[in-house]
Formats: C-alpha cells, structure tokens, sequence
C-alpha cells in the first residue's frame, strides 16, 4: 500500500510540474478555440494543485 501511494505521489507530482511549466504548449495543441490565456491559468492552477496532493503524499509515505 505504501509503494502504490508513493507511486501515485510521484506520478502526481511530476504531471503537476509539466503542467506549468509546459502549459501554452498543452493548451496550443488540445485546445484550439476560445480565450488561450484563461486556459493557460487554468492549466497552471492545476497543476499547481496536482505537485502539491504529490508532494503531500510523498512527504507523508517517507
């Protein structure tokens, strides 16, 4: 159980980073209409929220 909650916290964490730091680039590709900047911070926030649920769970597994 402990190796799966650290794999999901991994795995979280890193999508999280890639989400913003790669955010224009996810947003130019998948989404084509509409306001590009809203959907950057959106992404962003999200992954904001995904690195800090990923470290949580890897600081609390150790």
């Amino acid at each position: 159980m402990k190796v799966f909650l650290l794999l999901i916290g991994t795995i979280s964490l890193v999508f999280g980073v890639k989400f913003i730091y790669d955010a224009r680039p996810i947003v130019k590709k998948y989404f084509g209409l509409g306001d590009k900047n809203e959907a950057t911070l959106g992404l962003k926030i999200i992954g904001f929220l995904l690195s800090i649920v990923g470290g949580i769970l890897i600081y609390f597994m150790y």
